[in-house]
């Protein structure tokens, strides 16, 4: 599985990351983790809003912080 975080690097996107990081902890998975930070590969997945999650090339989240039950529900769907 490899999740990716869409953004430029702001206290939203390394929250995400953080929560995307426990959540793959929590549920015992292996998982790449990537941050994406380049504006030209942002906007390949179509986001104009950051952050974003995409898991499996799927844009899950895109504009807002997640709850953290709803990052982990996301990863539980793609697994």
């Amino acid at each position: 599985m490899v999740i990716k975080i869409l953004g430029m690097g702001c206290a939203n996107c390394k929250k995400l990351y953080e929560m995307a990081e426990k959540a793959v902890k929590e549920l015992g998975i292996e998982a790449e983790l990537v941050k994406v930070e380049n504006i030209r590969d942002i906007m390949a997945y179509n986001v104009m809003r950051t952050p974003a999650m995409v898991i499996n090339e799927k844009v899950k989240v895109s504009g807002r912080v997640p709850s953290y039950n709803e990052v982990l529900n996301l990863i539980k769907e793609e697994m």
